[in-house]
């Protein structure tokens, strides 16, 4: 299905952007010269536990997802279309179009499991080989392994294609979050059965793929008439990084990017995979992008750190933390600045993370910093140092001479953060969009619809002429 129509003046559509810790709703404008988001509703989102594990409250993630939907045809009835783009890995498991449960959550500890039994059928070696990812222990393909309800589902949907499907009846798989489970074969693009016939796991809830751009169904009637509109779902970049990385105006081919949220995902663009020995030992991945391109990158631990040390201070002291005033306090503190492992695995769970990261300093030795202000301005200073690491090996890896570091997503508001990584890699960071997953949400349905240009560079230019970056020179 096309809807394409010539490009003229201003178009609107609804981008639904999910993250780990919030989902927002958001209004789009798309012109020649115009990008603009218009905030709907911001709701929470997070881990909740349950008798047999941690679990999402998909229940209340997809109650507000249409609530805000409804509010934004409410609010601007030009809208055009919805997009949907959400973390990774993570999926629903469906029967007779029924969820059989709360979709289990990525931190929870039964992925282990799954690791050890994948990795004894097929060595890391060769998964690596077959689908270009890195090693994290929650990709999806261990999450399969381990499932005791695959038997009984017909279907299984990742989160961004699951509420496509609750919208709108179709089953699809993405293509850029399709690459993030491990079953999608790194040089063809299209699922490896043979790969998941080998590890039990049923080819047939394996859904048809598509590609960003796609019109995946209309609304259903009783949605339509909810939501205020007949609207079509137009597939995106699903993968909340894949959005990000359209909406990163990357200034030239030598540029690397970082998506920093949660998590800091570092590397560069690429038109071909490179799965080399030193790759996989340096865990690299290729996740697919838009247009086919590669986003071959590390995961790198992110602003989860800082947030989750804030939120144990503010149990303790039963009071809200000012996160500015905190980070001007770090950036002020003077004398050598004690760094830690922000990949160390034991800090990747919930839980009195400031406690977590004084055992890992002690345990190398380190001094634990006294105050609250130089304890963040180790957190930060550690961060930046692991997105240093991964921009040297990105640069190593693919042949590159890296110039910039666009940095885009809720870590571009964190001045300290960004000078940081400025002085760490030596290369300038241009920080910003801070809505760099929702603006690129939005320009791969406008494209969809006519409404912006074809190519991703012509896209990034548009994102660079709307939203002038912050230049973070190194020190």
């Amino acid at each position: 299905m096309t809807l394409r129509q010539a490009q003229g003046p201003t178009r609107t559509v609804a981008a639904v952007d999910l993250g780990a810790t919030s989902g927002r709703v958001m209004i789009g404008r798309v012109g020649e010269d115009t990008l603009e988001l218009e905030l709907v509703t911001r709701f929470p989102n997070g881990p909740v536990e349950g008798p047999d594990g941690l679990h999402w409250d998909f229940d209340a993630l997809y109650t507000n997802i249409v609530d805000g939907l409804a509010e934004a045809v409410r609010r601007e009835p030009a809208i055009e279309s919805i997009g949907i783009d959400s973390w990774a890995v993570d999926y629903g498991l469906l029967r007779d179009g029924e969820l059989l449960a709360e979709p289990f959550h990525y931190r929870d500890s039964r992925s282990e499991r799954g690791v050890t039994e994948v990795h004894e059928i097929v060595p890391f070696a060769e998964l690596y080989e077959r689908n270009g990812l890195q090693f994290l222990p929650f990709n999806t393909l261990y999450q399969y392994r381990v499932d005791g309800r695959m038997p009984d589902a017909d279907s299984a949907l990742l989160i961004p294609d699951l509420i496509a499907h609750l919208l709108t009846g179709a089953r699809v798989a993405e293509r850029t979050n399709a690459s993030t489970t491990g079953l999608l074969d790194v040089r063809t693009g299209e699922w490896d059965t043979e790969l998941a016939e080998r590890l039990s796991i049923p080819t047939t809830l394996l859904p048809e793929l598509v590609d960003p751009g796609t019109v995946i169904g209309m609304l259903r009637p009783e949605l339509a008439a909810r939501i205020g509109k007949e609207l079509p779902v137009i597939a995106v970049g699903s993968h909340d990084t894949a959005s990000a990385v359209v909406g990163a105006p990357l200034s030239s081919p030598d540029a690397a990017y970082i998506s920093c949220g949660t998590w800091g995902l570092v590397g560069v663009e690429l038109t071909e995979p490179v799965l080399t020995d030193a790759a996989r030992e340096a865990n690299f991945t290729h996740e697919l992008g838009v247009d086919g391109r590669y986003r071959f990158l590390h995961n790198v631990t992110g602003l989860w750190l800082l947030s989750e040390t804030v939120r144990a201070w503010e149990a303790e002291d039963d009071a809200p933390i000012d996160l500015p005033e905190l980070l001007d306090a770090a950036a002020a503190v003077a004398g050598d600045i004690v760094v830690f492992d922000a990949n160390d695995p034991s800090l990747s769970a919930p839980g009195d993370m400031p406690a977590r990261i004084a055992a890992v300093l002690r345990a190398h030795g380190s001094p634990v910093p006294e105050d609250r202000a130089a304890f963040t301005r180790t957190i930060v200073e550690s961060i930046a140092a692991a997105f240093a690491t991964a921009v040297q090996t990105a640069a190593v890896l693919s042949g590159r001479e890296l110039d910039s570091i666009h940095l885009v997503g809720g870590g571009s508001l964190n001045r300290l953060l960004c000078q940081a990584t400025a002085d760490r890699t030596g290369l300038p960071v241009l920080a910003g969009p801070v809505e760099a997953t929702a603006l690129g949400n939005v320009l791969v349905q406008a494209r969809a619809l006519g409404a912006a240009p074809a190519t991703l560079e012509e896209l990034r230019a548009l994102v660079a002429r709307t939203h002038e970056p912050e230049r973070y020179a190194p020190r």
